[in-house]
This record gives C-alpha cells, structure tokens and sequence, in this order.
C-alpha cells in the first residue's frame, strides 16, 4: 500500500480514532495476523468462529504496528504507549470500505476472475501473460473472499499496472460486492459447475452469482467466458461489456491442433481467425488449456501479442496443489490436492485417463471427500466413482465421507476399488502397490487433506 496519514485512513474507513495521534503515517500496509504483522502496517482485528483479533493487539504494538483497528475498546493497550487506535462499527467492513477506497487511488486495470473451476490457475496463467508486457499485482494464493481480495488489493501500489483478482464465493450475494471494491474492467468467468451447490441449490442459482462480474463491468470492458459454457450466451447478453469467446476449437480466441501429453499440452493459438502462435503448456489437462485460453484473452485485451502471450502461457507457474505433475521411484504423480469439486474431479480423471496404460502399469485415482454438496452429496460421490470406473482407473477412495466413491466404482464394475478409512491404510496399500511405470493422481476438497497420503507414499514432497 502507498504511504498515508492514519488520519487520511480514518476518514476513508470511516473510523473514530479514540487514542493516539492522526498524523503519524502507515509505511506498510494493513494486516490481519500478529504473525506476519510488519512494523508499520495497520492492524485489523478481525474475529472470526475460533478466534477473536481483539486478543492479539499487545502483540500488535509489540511488532510495532502504525495502528489497531478495533470493533470494541480494549483499555490495557492504552498502556502500551501512543499507537493510534481506530474503533469501528465492524471490522471487516472497515477493511472493506478501505480497499474500495484506495482502488479509487490507484491508476490501475483490474482483472477480475471467478467461476466454479479454474479460478487460481487461470489467476497464474493470467499473471504470467500480463507480466510480459505489464507490472502485475496478484492474488496470492487462493485471498479471494471478504477478507482476502481487500488484503490483495490494499498490497498493491502506484508501481502495479494490472491487478489481477480472484474473486471466490460459497453463498448468494457475494460477487456484487467484491466487484463494488475492486471495479474491474476485465472479467473472466471461467464455468459454471456444481462447487458451492449446497448453498445456492442449482447451477441456475450459481450462474446468477459468477455473471455478476459481467454484470459489474463496464461498456469499454471485455468479459471473457468459455465457449462450451451452457451459460455463456446468458452471460454475454447481461454484461454491458464486449463478450469475448475462448475454447478449444472455436471461439474468438481457440486452441487449434491440440497435442496433450503426460508433462503438459501443446496447441497453435488462433487470435480473431488471424494471428496465431505456438503455445507449450507445461501443465496437463484439457481444462487447463481453457484456463489458459481465457488468460490469453486477457492480454489479447490489454494489447499483447500471440508471440507475448505464448511466452506468459509457456513461464507461468501454478499455484501449489493444482495438478502438479512430477515423478518418484519411476511413478508419475499428479498432485490435485487443493480443493475438489463433482467437476474438476472429473476434469482431474480426464488427465489420468486420457494417458496410454502401457506394459502393464496402472493407472490410479486417490480420491477424498468432496465438500459444500448439501443433499446432492451421495449422488455426486456415487456419480465420481462411477466415472472413475468407466474409464477403466484403478480408484481408491480414503476418508468416512468418502466411501460412496468406491461405492460408484464397484457398481460400475470397476475391476480395482479399494475404500479406506483411514490415511496410513491407504498410503500403505498404495506403497504396496504402486510400481515404476505407474500413474496415480491425488485429488479431494480441501478439508479432505489427501496430501497427507501422496506426502506418505511420497515423502519430501511438498505442495
């Protein structure tokens, strides 16, 4: 964040400073954990389900905090000397109300993405293709939420061009505001799949949320979207913006000649049926291919070439956990264990499977539990399995909550299905059973941790 008075950031926060002095000045930004406070950043003391903020502040002032941002008094750091101390109706929103705030300070382009799938790798990819040409700022990680976009944001300063935003969600109504604070002229909807069902009931309900991003740019903006999308005309017709098709095959930005490989894909980019390049994906998948289509889209937006793109597409590296290939003990492992949904599981299989079994080896899915599916949970598991099966995968599904993957499997009659409870049983089997020449994917939501099995089959790998 650039350098302002805690006066200045009390008017735009609309806070009371009920101690210490307006006219000091905030060096490094804002925080909300002790543990990575820098001196001269804002505190904000946030309280969340297993843990209160307000408990840290001593700590705060003790790694030198520029101020505290308070939602109630807290008398004994008073005694901690002349930090100023701002009280506000509600933290979180003061956080919020500063980031919009401070968006309006900033000369920038702001990219924003959303979508079920596909949003943090299309983030890397994005961030890769714009820093050919641009300073780029983006999210870290998955910072994509109330809290998280704001932190992102205020991160940024007047050397960033381009923002790069992930924009997450899980309930109805949560797009519209990120987009009221990060104002993006370019938005990105990646798909629309079953992730977050629980809470919003149908794809329908969750087509409504991820088109807010369209809905919120503006007439000099590009929205870009996959062409297979079953909602993609539904999102072009709605967004005052010009709506940009990308996919493999069609589309105004496509992937042509497209060769898929066990380490990555390689594809011709066609850019409005003239200009192409060739593009070496160092990352598998037929879906990422499409995370990477709606990046080019982007820099095709700010005015890169093919030739700068194909080189952001070809540098980009993903964040930790989305199907990061490497290899051990002659096996090849896809780790894909950040988060899971019905459609990115099925996505994931869609690697393994699409790989030849050659010589006999194997060809293996380690799956856990799938979150945020409500009542249509069973179904959902059963459906994974049985897809797992058909494509003729050896699937080994691990936790309780994830039985009716096996369960799937088995009627599908799959020829390999094995169900643990338990992580060590799993990692043993699999240790047991894995040979050189073997193929085994790792994939479950986050709650899941099926990292915890590839880390013991394979130690010293990280994520």
């Amino acid at each position: 964040m650039n350098r302002y008075s805690v006066r200045t950031l009390v008017e735009a926060m609309g806070g009371d400073l009920i101690a210490g002095r307006d006219d000091l000045m905030v060096e490094s930004g804002v925080s909300t954990d002790t543990r990575t406070l820098r001196s001269g950043a804002l505190y904000f003391a946030l309280r969340g389900d297993n843990f209160d903020g307000h408990q840290f502040l001593e700590e705060a002032v003790s790694k030198g905090a520029a101020g505290l941002i308070v939602s109630s008094s807290t008398a004994e750091i008073y005694e901690a000397g002349e930090v100023p101390v701002i009280k506000v109706e509600d933290t979180p929103i003061a956080l919020q109300k500063l980031a919009k705030w401070y968006r309006e300070q900033l000369d920038v382009i702001v990219i924003g993405i959303t979508g079920s799938n596909g949003k943090t790798s299309t983030k890397d990819f994005c961030a890769s293709v714009v820093g050919q040409r641009y300073a780029v700022h983006a999210t870290r990680g998955n910072l994509n939420n109330h809290i998280g976009l704001p932190l992102t944001l205020l991160e940024a300063d007047d050397t960033d061009e381009v923002l790069v935003l992930e924009m997450g969600m899980n309930h109805p109504g949560e797009i519209a505001p990120l987009c009221e604070i990060a104002k993006p002229q370019i938005g990105i909807i990646t798909n629309v799949g079953h992730a977050h069902i629980e809470f919003l009931g149908s794809k329908e309900a969750i087509a409504e949320e991820k088109g807010a991003l369209g809905r919120a740019l503006p007439e000099v903006g590009t929205l870009l979207i996959t062409a297979g999308c079953e909602f993609a005309e539904y999102f072009a017709s709605r967004s005052p913006a010009r709506a940009v098709a990308v996919g493999n095959g069609r589309g105004v930005i496509r992937a042509e000649s497209l060769c898929s490989s066990e380490g990555g894909s390689s594809f011709d980019l066609v850019i409005d049926g003239e200009s192409n390049s060739q593009v070496q994906l160092k990352v598998a998948g037929r879906h990422m291919v499409n995370n990477a289509l709606l990046a080019a889209g982007a820099g095709w937006a700010l005015g890169l070439s093919p030739d700068e793109i194909a080189l952001g597409l070809q540098g980009a590296r993903l964040t930790g956990g989305r199907l990061r290939c490497f290899e051990k003990k002659g096996i090849t492992i896809y780790d894909d264990t950040y988060n899971a949904n019905p459609d990115s599981v099925r996505a994931a299989i869609g690697v393994v499977a699409d790989l030849p079994a050659l010589n006999g080896s194997s060809r293996t899915v380690v799956l856990g539990m799938m979150g945020e599916l409500g009542r249509f949970s069973e179904d959902m598991h059963l459906q994974v399995g049985k897809h797992a099966a058909k494509q003729q995968l050896q699937v080994v599904s691990v936790g309780v909550e994830a039985a009716r993957i096996a369960e799937g499997a088995r009627r599908e009659g799959g020829s390999v299905v094995e169900h643990f409870d338990r992580y060590e049983d799993a990692a043993q089997w699999l240790k047991e059973t894995l040979r050189a020449g073997d193929t085994v994917l790792f994939k479950g939501s986050r709650q899941a941790a099926v990292e915890r099995v590839m880390n013991q089959v394979f130690p010293q790998t990280t994520n």
